[in-house]
């Protein structure tokens, strides 16, 4: 017997069987037991005898798997509007920061505020993501750099996902900014991250990956790899933020330890991608800091299909580079900008999204035994929600 049977639907199930790349399954059937989908097909192939405490009637419209953001910076207190004013007038990104804005501005004000405080400003703005059909986050910490603060907001990240019951990938980003009081000791802060917090963070079990900023701005491929050396040793999966602003080879170093992704990429080089490949890293697309901070270098999206790297797409939310809360938004953007189709656009924030949380076992596509993660949209083709500017047809 299925707990719940969604009939009357169309289903786009991310499986990539059919020639347009999203597994269309006209007329379609959903059964789903115990929290998992039990069944997907046609409705014309509906087991015989099977009933159904209850079922919906979907009015014909499409079926996907809810989305996944697997790229945000959810948590953290203030705003950076008077950045974004600067910029305006000619101010670069790099500059602002080392005139010491940019993340330490966020630092300041996170570190200030309460748990509670962030919590309530973390859920509100899941809630706005959650009435786009996202289902999945990653949220990252990174704007404490410090112990206390650091294991604050992977608290807050912890409750997030404990009180919504929505899945939440933990994100240790120590290793986002050099803190004010490590100022020119940025090795000495990398020893610190490594020796002190995050095996303490990861005793707490408040740690489900690790990543870093790779940058001329942010730290070296050497002290990177030193973080993602006791992620290994602790067994915990690794992630990268890499060639946003320069090419530092970031995407090779975390190819070469097995990472999740590589993230921004606008700067990813042809021996990158190759690396990507092999190690079967997802190039995570952020067109959101792309067109905030009116970027003129793309990423290598055709160097990118050539490799066959799996590509996803993520919102970046944050209050500096991409304070944006709409995926769906995303979805046009990565489009208009980078020149995905929409198919692409698509399977980046379901399939290839749940891969580069590796989550690809439990979500991101509609089939037997994953999760019954399910939107339902009233649009003609599920093209249309790469189409629109962002409205809810959930």
């Amino acid at each position: 017997m299925f707990d719940r049977l969604l009939l009357n639907v169309h289903a786009a199930t991310m499986t990539a069987h059919d020639a347009g790349g999203l597994g269309i399954i006209e007329n379609a059937a959903v059964g789903v037991t115990g929290g998992k989908i039990t069944f997907i097909g046609a409705e014309k192939d509906l087991p015989a005898g099977r009933p159904a405490r209850e079922t919906a009637d979907g009015g014909g419209k499409w079926v996907t798997p809810a989305f996944i953001d697997c790229h945000t910076h959810l948590i953290y207190a203030g705003n950076r509007a008077a950045e974004f004013e600067k910029r305006l007038q000619g101010a670069s990104y790099e500059e602002i920061s080392r005139a010491g804005g940019g993340i330490l501005s966020t630092v300041r004000a996170t570190r200030d505020a309460t748990e509670q405080e962030l919590f309530d400003l973390s859920l509100r703005r899941l809630k706005t993501m959650l009435m786009e059909g996202v289902g999945t986050f990653e949220i990252k910490s990174g704007y404490g750099l410090d112990f206390e603060t650091e294991r604050r907001m992977l608290r807050v990240a912890t409750r997030l996902r404990d009180e919504t019951n929505l899945r939440v990938q933990r994100t240790f980003l120590g290793a986002h900014a050099l803190p004010p009081e490590y100022a020119g000791r940025p090795d000495d802060y990398i020893g610190h991250i490594c020796d002190d917090m995050l095996p303490a963070l990861h005793a707490e079990k408040l740690v489900d990956a690790v990543d870093g900023f790779c940058e001329n701005i942010g730290f070296s491929r050497a002290q990177i790899e030193r973080v993602f050396k006791k992620a290994r040793e602790l067994g915990l999966p690794v992630k990268l933020h890499a060639e946003q602003l320069s090419n530092l080879n970031g995407a090779a170093l975390a190819a070469q330890y097995g990472a999740l992704s590589a993230d921004h990429i606008e700067y990813l080089d042809e021996d990158g991608a190759a690396a990507m490949a092999k190690a079967g890293t997802v190039a995570v697309l952020l067109p959101g800091a792309f067109y905030f901070l009116r970027e003129k270098h793309a990423p290598p999206v055709e160097l990118l299909r050539k490799h066959r790297v799996p590509m996803a797409v993520a919102t970046d939310h944050n209050p500096g580079t991409s304070p944006t809360l709409s995926l769906l938004l995303m979805l046009n953007m990565s489009c208009t900008h980078f020149r995905l189709t929409p198919e692409e656009a698509l399977l980046g924030i379901t399939r290839h999204a749940a891969r580069a949380l590796g989550f690809q076992s439990v979500c991101g596509t509609l089939e037997e035994g994953k999760a019954a993660d399910l939107a339902l949209w009233d649009v003609s083709h599920p093209r249309d929600l790469c189409y629109y500017f962002p409205r809810p047809p959930l």
